[in-house]
């Protein structure tokens, strides 16, 4: 047995799980998902709790018991308390600021880059050299702070760039040099 996928999920007051034909819906103070589950696992919810099984232990059956156990823990998580990533930004002159909906941020281009916030994801800059990507689907959220990131990397010799606020930089030495003759 998939040692997460047996784990029951606990679902907290106010939250509502329903499934229909694998068809999982959450509904929470957040807000609302829905997922699309294979047909041949079994998700029920009882007493509270849901639980996945599976029909046999082949591989593919293995492997897709406990990630629909732990999409579903996901769900229940982001309706309830939601999920954020904290970008920072360092170099000299880069920084960002909020204008409605939009982050302009200065890094060190010709231009401003200009990202928007959607229904699914909100954008918060509590600083000019930080970022907070929220939301309450943890995969948007995640794509969303590595599209951002993507705007300008971290470079290895400097660390300027964007960078997750828990990410470790690898950083290298600069060019050595001859020896004078």
């Amino acid at each position: 047995m998939s040692r997460i996928g047996k784990k029951p999920i606990s679902v907290p007051s106010g939250v509502e799980v329903k499934c229909n034909e694998n068809l999982v819906t959450v509904k929470g103070a957040k807000g609302t998902l829905s997922r699309q589950f294979s047909k041949e696992l079994g998700i029920a919810v009882e007493n509270g709790e849901v639980i996945v099984t599976r029909p046999t232990d082949d591989k593919e059956h293995r492997s897709l018991h406990g990630l629909a156990r732990t999409l579903i823990a996901n769900m229940i998580e982001g309706v309830t308390n939601g999920y954020s990533k904290t970008l920072i930004i360092e170099g000299v002159g880069y920084r960002a600021a909020k204008k409605g909906k939009d982050v302009v941020m200065n890094l060190g281009y010709s231009h401003q880059v200009i990202v928007s916030e959607n229904d699914d994801i909100k954008l918060d800059v509590p600083q000019p050299n930080t970022i907070v990507v929220s939301g309450i689907d943890k995969q948007k959220v995640g794509q969303f702070a590595a599209e951002v990131r993507e705007k300008r990397p971290p470079e290895p010799y400097k660390g300027k760039g964007i960078h997750y606020v828990d990410e470790r930089i690898i950083r290298k030495e600069g060019k050595a040099g001859k020896g004078k003759k």
